[in-house]
């Protein structure tokens, strides 16, 4: 993935998924209260970060030069009928250094997940068919330095708010 590419919605969703369920409890990123797991499994071409199974977390993360971000706002892995339900009352906010970044809609997706055992993710371990939703925001490569990341998102009851400290280191080149 590169500056001015974006990755498809349903590629997006399913390789985030699969990140996302790569872990147990333990280690995962969505658990992680500080960000400590933000690194783990990381795909070579995309950095993601998570949100929460609910409520609100602040994370540091260090993010390598020249990779974009991709995080979800809000999303729920299920059915096309719940996704269409969770989707109607979706909404959410994000500010990159202070500046607002316009999540984009993705109203259900058939995706392919990969989960790991004892994820706390998706609850299934090996690979699976399932209906991808929500709002994400797709970022190119962050300048060299720190920068704030203000995620907030609801959907009816459930809600996740998630401050990001990302440093990201100068380029080696």
């Amino acid at each position: 993935m590169t500056e001015n590419v974006r990755l498809p919605s349903a590629e997006l969703q399913g390789r985030w998924w699969t990140w996302a369920a790569s872990e147990p409890d333990a280690t995962n990123p969505v658990a992680d209260t500080d960000g400590s797991a933000c690194g783990r499994n990381q795909p070579h071409d995309v950095w993601f970060l998570a949100g929460t199974f609910g409520g609100q977390v602040k994370r540091a993360c260090e993010v390598p030069s020249g990779r974009p971000i991709a995080a979800p706002v809000v999303n729920l892995l299920a059915d096309s009928q719940n996704c269409a339900a969770f989707m109607s009352g979706a909404q959410g906010t994000v500010l990159l250094d202070g500046t607002a970044v316009e999540p984009e809609t993705y109203k259900g997706d058939s995706i392919m997940v990969q989960g790991a055992q004892d994820n706390p993710v998706t609850g299934e371990e090996g690979r699976f068919t399932a209906t991808g939703c929500g709002l994400w925001v797709q970022l190119p490569p962050l300048a060299s330095g720190t920068h704030s990341l203000k995620i907030r998102g609801r959907s009816g009851d459930f809600s996740i708010g998630v401050d990001y400290v990302l440093t990201v280191a100068a380029s080696s080149v």
